[in-house]
């Protein structure tokens, strides 16, 4: 589907712009409310808890190392985060959505549930802490269709509202950005990538190096945690003496993209060449004086 151009209201409903925020996408029936989990109590009274929704609680992993994911339903949702508030500890800040009074019933949310969970597991970007994977309910053809809808507002919305984890790396045409297919190269291996407007994208196919060296966990530290999660997600996949990319996977920056794939502390922007020998940095370069 090609990106559309759209507005986003965010109302600051508390005046305090790490409290309550409310977002309305134009010209939809839906709209996000976004706050910090200690202000629950204080805001659950709102109608829009007494509604049909689907809902993501976000926070640190245990192990401090990036963020856990829940993603849920409820009908209302008012009881689903109470009974969160009180039992599940990891999450600091939520996100749910909602349709006006009687749009959304109880199969419309188990639906944006299945697929949300099905969306998060496939782009691997931040782990989950639910421990199924939700059954998507029957739903009439025309119900189905709305939902679908629903479903892309609803995901074109959550990037701008700091949530990352259904990203699916943009694919590279023409029409995307005007940067050009880069290569990294080191010791039998090549990966290929470019620039995005979700960060630098490494393509599926790329081999990456088995083993990282000892310094890249001392030098950086991101990088190395980063390597292993991607191994243990299936991201990367062992292929005789090197790793394999599965899929296409979106990295913050060329530099920790490189620093994956080579096992080793690097300077992106210098590894990245294209097919003339000419550097990222060159590139850039070339682009910031034209």
């Amino acid at each position: 589907m090609d990106p559309r151009p759209f507005s986003l209201k965010i109302f600051v409903a508390q005046g305090d712009p790490d409290g309550l925020r409310i977002a309305e996408r134009s010209n939809w029936i839906g709209k996000a409310l976004v706050f910090p989990r200690p202000l629950l109590p204080a805001i659950k009274q709102r109608e829009e808890f007494q509604q049909a929704g689907v809902y993501l609680l976000l926070g640190p992993r245990a192990d401090g190392d990036g963020d856990l994911l829940y993603i849920g339903e409820g009908d209302p949702v008012r009881p689903r985060l109470e009974r969160h508030y009180s039992e599940k500890d990891f999450w600091t800040w939520a996100v749910f959505f909602v349709a006006g009074p009687g749009q959304l019933n109880k199969a419309h949310v188990q639906f944006l549930e299945a697929q949300l969970v099905q969306r998060a597991r496939q782009a691997k970007r931040v782990p989950l802490d639910n421990g199924n994977r939700p059954a998507e309910p029957t739903l009439s053809e025309a119900d189905r269709a709305d939902m679908v809808v629903f479903l892309e507002n609803l995901l074109s919305m959550l990037p701008v509202l700091g949530v990352q984890a259904f990203e699916l790396a943009a694919p590279h045409t023409p029409a995307a950005l005007p940067s050009p297919l880069l290569s990294c190269r080191g010791k039998g291996l090549e990966a290929r990538g470019h620039e995005s407007t979700q960060g630098f994208v490494v393509k599926a196919g790329s081999h990456a190096a088995l083993e990282h060296l000892p310094s890249l966990p001392e030098h950086f530290r991101a990088a190395a945690e980063l390597r292993q999660q991607l191994i243990a997600n299936g991201v990367l996949q062992r292929s005789a003496d090197h790793l394999v990319f599965s899929q296409d996977y979106a990295f913050s920056s060329p530099s920790t993209a490189g620093a994956v794939v080579l096992g080793r502390n690097v300077n992106g922007r210098v590894e990245w060449k294209d097919a003339q020998g000419r550097t990222l940095k060159e590139l850039q370069s070339r682009q910031a004086e034209g």
